[in-house]
């Protein structure tokens, strides 16, 4: 049985979460849903970053999963182990299992699908499952890291703001 471990974000990750947030505007101010993703290396340096962009694979293509297609072509899973994946908001289960099935073992969200849920209500564009990744994960086979959601009332009214008014809830 997997070893899942909830720790509270360090001054790193907070400082990486602020990046998903800029990441996430970028998006909204394309016509794109706001959600941003980063992967970053055991020391805290950014690898890669990813906004949420639809017209690259349509609606299953979230910031999360596309940064982990990426990730795993570019490096080992062996080297993905000790990386982390930043993201604004909690993985939905697609973008959790992506990031279980890279090899990344270590994620850091900024709020969590519940109070996503809040924001979107019952816009057909994100009918998320509001399920926590920590269940997704309980269920898998690794030892996981799970980080979030954070208690920096800043980076939470940061990461609200793009999507108050976004969706038609």
């Amino acid at each position: 049985m997997p070893v899942i471990t909830r720790v509270e974000a360090n001054q790193d990750d907070i400082r990486l979460l602020y990046e998903t947030v800029r990441i996430a505007h970028q998006a909204k101010e394309k016509g794109n849903h706001p959600f941003g993703a980063l992967l970053a290396d055991k020391m805290g340096n950014i690898l890669l970053e990813q906004e949420n962009d639809h017209t690259e694979g349509g609606p299953a293509m979230h910031a999360e999963t596309a940064l982990m297609l990426k990730a795993g072509k570019l490096y080992t899973p062996e080297f993905l182990a000790e990386c982390s994946l930043y993201t604004s908001a909690e993985p939905c289960v697609m973008c959790t299992g992506a990031m279980y099935w890279t090899n990344v073992r270590r994620v850091v969200f900024g709020i969590t699908e519940t109070q996503l849920l809040q924001l979107t209500g019952s816009d057909e564009q994100n009918p998320t499952f509001d399920l926590p990744s920590d269940r997704v994960l309980a269920y898998g086979q690794k030892d996981m890291v799970v980080v979030g959601p954070v208690k920096d009332e800043a980076l939470i009214e940061a990461i609200v703001a793009d999507h108050k008014g976004f969706w038609n809830n």
